[in-house]
């Protein structure tokens, strides 16, 4: 028998799996494009921003601001973890311990050879490293001197060596000489390799040859030379930051001591090749670049240049979150840098980031023309939809969709019901409903008296099955007939169609007044409503400023405000008047936005004229066009999104004039306000 086990699919990603839902994102973004940003910069500000989906679509992505403002937290956070000179401080300490402690030793003696000790005491430099120089080859009279000043040599010895090797200074507790020769036999081993590397002869073998022998050293794991050297290289310049940040004077005491552990340990010459090869293969990490440090608690050296590691670390990912540079882009951002300054959590929201901006790209939504981001046509039927879904919302729900007329004919669209048949209709017949019609009433009638005979004629009745066979008495069995009750039509509604121009004012009194947002959304979510539910209607979108055009959906998504003086309502009635011209038998509507009265028309040269305030003939000319449209039997009805005296006036004669309605909406519910009177004049009720 054969056995099958079902589990995750794991070659590659789910060919079965929905696509990634980006609907909310580009929402989101369309949001910042139709109140007149760019597409790269609303969609620099949506992964600012992040993302979060109230319909759960999708789980709720944090931003890079967010991420920004935490590493900015954590760059405060280690300023004040302590100060800089903590290996200096505690040098000193030991130094004055060790002499005090052979002082001790030396006061009880009268002899003279104790007294030119302590006169060699005396004269010891104020300077610290200097000062141990001196006394490195000094005949120590106390045990307890001795041990401290050891101490004090070990102790320089590991923060030297722990500031290069992270971890260095837990290896070397024990003080073991071995434990010594092991880190120069790797140092040399190391320095061999680079210079392998600079002459072209490295291999990946080496390096593994290497960490075999030297790996417990490296606790971050590096995986190639490569990763090694950025490793060393970025410890390196935060030491040489930490002496940076110091006074010339501890700057210089500091490096003495340094210079003088490396000496004792035999390792001076070989950490000054590994300076200076890490320094030629990362110039790039801002070597001697000073640091300010906040903090009171004293850091050993190791801790100070891992503090300064990490503060460097952090300044890169905080530039590299800003995205202000140009050519940004979220895979500039390095992830390991993510996750060790905030963890796995920033990891993935920084992944579902960059997938969002992937796959607004990949499913269709946003393309790059010649390195400039643009919406699709299908972004902006998304965005119409939106709109339009936002504008039923505010809309009662009896309102919605109340449009139609079901005494159609045959040419109408089905609507999925039927309804008895009476005479005159032409619908189609819907002959599962009148089949099922008639076995009804048959089962019926045979449950309440006998089959008729075979010669009884039928009254009103149609026999739609061959007769049965003359020897039986009846009906062929499962035959059926049908009578005129029975019959039913599928229901059809008509259309009709209508020819609708929106004319939507462009001009820079709009964004003052907070209303182009607004009136764009309206914009995509009626030629969306025309274009999904009424698709026999014929829409066209007019924008005028000084000028007027005929506008695309795709365009007008991204269109910016026209800087220029002028409200030529006067050439986009002309223009409006020519698309209802194209379609005469459909029913004209003609809807306008606009924050103020005509301050500009045509001149019979084709040149736009503006004066302000409204001229003579701008009226005139204007008011000619609107008498065309009442001659051509549209209704226009005006939308004000201002109240000024002028608009005003000139709104109360056009309505006089053509009969048609103004009405003065808040800007927040223009798009309700123009899909209702859409709809209400598709019903036919003006």
């Amino acid at each position: 028998m054969s056995r099958y086990r079902y589990g995750a699919y794991e070659d590659g990603p789910d060919p079965l799996a929905p696509p990634y839902d980006v609907r909310d994102a580009l929402d989101a973004m369309g949001d910042s494009v139709l109140d007149g940003t760019r597409p790269d910069e609303a969609l620099r500000d949506l992964l600012r921003r992040g993302l979060g989906d109230p319909q759960g679509r999708m789980p709720n992505v944090r931003g890079l601001d967010d991420m920004l403002r935490q590493v900015r937290e954590r760059r405060r956070a280690l300023r004040d973890r302590g100060r800089l000179d903590g290996t200096l401080e505690e040098a000193r300490a030991l130094l004055d311990t060790a002499i005090g402690q052979e002082r001790a030793e030396l006061f009880p003696d009268p002899g003279d050879e104790a007294r030119l000790r302590e006169a060699e005491l005396d004269t010891l430099p104020s300077d610290t490293s200097q000062a141990i120089r001196r006394l490195s080859d000094y005949d120590w009279r106390s045990d307890a001197a001795r041990q401290t000043f050891e101490r004090l040599k070990d102790l320089l010895r590991r923060e030297v060596l722990d500031a290069q090797f992270q971890g260095m200074k837990q290896a070397l507790e024990n003080q073991d000489p071995a434990a010594i020769e092991r880190v120069k036999n790797m140092m040399g081993a190391l320095n061999e390799m680079l210079d392998r590397d600079a002459r072209g002869e490295h291999t990946q073998e080496d390096f593994d040859r290497f960490m075999d022998e030297y790996g417990d050293m490296f606790p971050d794991n590096p995986q190639n030379l490569e990763e090694l050297v950025d490793s060393l290289a970025r410890r390196a310049a935060a030491m040489d930051r930490l002496l940076a940040s110091l006074s010339p004077e501890q700057r210089a005491e500091l490096a003495g001591l340094m210079e003088q552990a490396m000496q004792d340990a035999g390792l001076a010459m070989e950490m000054t090749r590994l300076g200076d090869a890490l320094r030629t293969l990362r110039p790039d990490l801002g070597w001697g670049q000073a640091e300010q440090m906040t903090g009171e608690d004293p850091l050993g050296m190791g801790d100070a240049t891992t503090a300064l590691a990490e503060l460097a670390d952090l300044s890169e990912l905080e530039a590299a979150l800003g995205q202000d540079y140009p050519g940004a882009r979220l895979d500039d951002i390095d992830e390991d840098a993510v996750r060790r300054a905030l963890g796995r959590q920033a990891v993935d929201d920084l992944a579902a980031l960059r997938r969002i901006e992937a796959e607004l790209e990949r499913q269709g939504y946003l393309r790059r023309n010649r390195g400039k981001l643009e919406l699709t046509p299908k972004a902006v039927r998304r965005l119409g939809e939106t709109a339009l879904r936002r504008v039923f919302a505010q809309l009662t729900t009896g309102r919605q969709g109340d449009h139609d007329q079901r005494d159609a004919g045959q040419a109408g669209e089905l609507t999925g019901a039927s309804r008895e048949w009476r005479f005159g209709d032409e619908q189609p017949l819907d002959v599962v409903r009148t089949v099922s019609n008639a076995i009804r009433r048959s089962a019926m009638e045979d449950g309440a008296r006998p089959a008729a005979p075979v010669d009884a004629p039928a009254v009103s009745t149609l026999k739609v099955v061959e007769p049965a066979p003359p020897d039986t008495g009846g009906l062929k069995p499962g035959g059926v007939r049908l009578g005129v009750d029975d019959f039913e039509v599928h229901e059809t509604e008509r259309r009709t169609g209508a020819a609708v121009c929106l004319l939507v004012d462009l001009s820079y009194s709009m964004v003052l007044r907070g209303t182009w947002a607004v009136a764009k959304q309206t914009t995509l979510a009626l030629h969306t409503l025309v274009t999904s539910k009424f698709p026999q209607d014929a829409i066209q979108i007019i924008g005028f400023s000084n000028y007027a055009r005929v506008l695309h959906p795709t365009e007008m998504a991204g269109l910016d405000w026209d800087m220029v003086q002028g409200t030529n309502l006067h050439h986009a009635l002309m223009i409006a008047g020519r698309h209802l011209d194209r379609h005469p038998d459909f029913e004209p509507i003609v809807l306008v936005v606009t924050d103020g009265e005509p301050t500009a028309h045509l001149r019979p040269d084709g040149r736009s004229l503006f004066d302000y305030p409204p001229s003579t003939d701008t009226l005139v000319l204007t008011l000619a066009e609107v008498d065309k449209m009442t001659r051509r039997g549209a209704c226009m009805n005006f939308f004000m999104l201002a109240e000024d005296r002028r608009l005003v006036s000139f709104v109360e004669e056009v309505a006089r004039r053509n009969g048609g309605r103004v009405f003065a909406p808040d800007a927040e519910r223009l798009g309700e306000y123009v899909v209702s009177d859409y709809l209400r004049v598709r019903r036919g009720r003006r």
